[in-house]
């Protein structure tokens, strides 16, 4: 009961306003405000600055750029593995498994489809009916830069409008189909594994989605699917290079069409996970017995 109200009280917040505020007062250079925002958040969410590539918080020129805090060369060892999948951000395991019949689980008791997550679209969407996914949620403390799971080549990307609920697990429990509502921004890429989208999602506060190709995507926002072709400009990014960022906040899910992809047999719902650790790869791994299992399917 109290999960419920809750989930009710965050729907009737003014979730894009309050988004908005949190924009303008994270990139705020007044030095005495940055640098307090820095240490609060710093002690009160265990921040290791010693992993960062500056851990002085005169080195930052507002709060979201400590946010979105670079890491010191070496911190984060991407897998080596052949057709491996590496975790795109540090985090936890919110749900993983097969996609069956076009849906996907988002906590127990709760799933959704992958047409309305991909915007409605269901030509982008076909190729996923039955494959793999897998959600990662990013708390405070953690590294909010994305990196590419595996290497690939850009095709399209889409900026879906919509809700702002907070992404905590408790509310993943209680909000239905909270992913598929939610502002996200979607990029879809050729990979030597088949079809892969990277689906970040935004949550209330965080006040912006950015790619390292076209930089801030949202702001601004609108009603209407936004949509861009790159398949006559290719962009091509290898295997743990940065693909975006979170400025506060948020989730990211990965979608694989190809169902030989399947996740490690010992990869667990809230496992914490980092940027760079294997996570799953193609089946014909497990031959070598590197990449067992296949995770959870939608509807256990």
């Amino acid at each position: 009961m109290a999960g419920r109200i809750f989930s009710l009280v965050v729907s009737m917040l003014p979730q894009h306003g309050i988004s908005r505020v949190v924009h303008a007062l994270a990139r705020w250079r007044w030095r005495p405000w940055k640098n307090l925002l820095i240490r609060v958040f710093s002690r009160v969410y265990a921040v290791d600055r010693g992993e960062a590539a500056a851990s002085e918080s005169h080195a930052y020129v507002s709060f979201n750029d400590f946010f979105t805090r670079a890491l010191a060369p070496g911190v984060r060892p991407i897998d080596g593995t052949p057709d491996a999948v590496i975790s795109p951000v540090d985090g936890s395991i919110s749900e993983f498994g097969t996609i069956t019949a076009g849906r996907l689980i988002q906590a127990k008791g709760q799933d959704y489809g992958v047409t309305e997550l991909l915007g409605g679209d269901e030509a982008l969407a076909r190729p996923f009916t039955d494959g793999r996914f897998a959600t990662v949620y990013l708390s405070p403390r953690d590294y909010h830069r994305i990196h590419m799971p595996v290497a690939g080549s850009l095709a399209r990307v889409l900026h879906v409008p919509g809700r702002l609920f907070g992404v905590s697990r408790p509310l993943a429990q209680q909000v239905p189909r909270l992913f598929a509502r939610n502002e996200r921004v979607v990029s879809v890429f050729d990979t030597d594994l088949g079809p892969m989208a990277v689906v970040l999602v935004g949550a209330i506060g965080v006040g912006s989605i950015e790619t390292v190709w076209a930089g801030e995507i949202t702001p601004p926002r609108g009603q209407r699917v936004r949509s861009w072709d790159y398949r006559q400009t290719p962009v091509s990014l290898g295997m743990g290079e940065e693909l975006g960022r979170f400025n506060l906040g948020s989730t990211v899910i990965l979608l694989f069409a190809d169902p030989r992809v399947t996740w490690r047999d010992d990869l667990a719902v809230d496992q914490p996970i980092r940027m760079g650790e294997r996570i799953g790869g193609r089946a014909s791994a497990i031959d070598s017995g590197t990449v067992p299992g296949e995770g959870h399917h939608a509807g256990q």
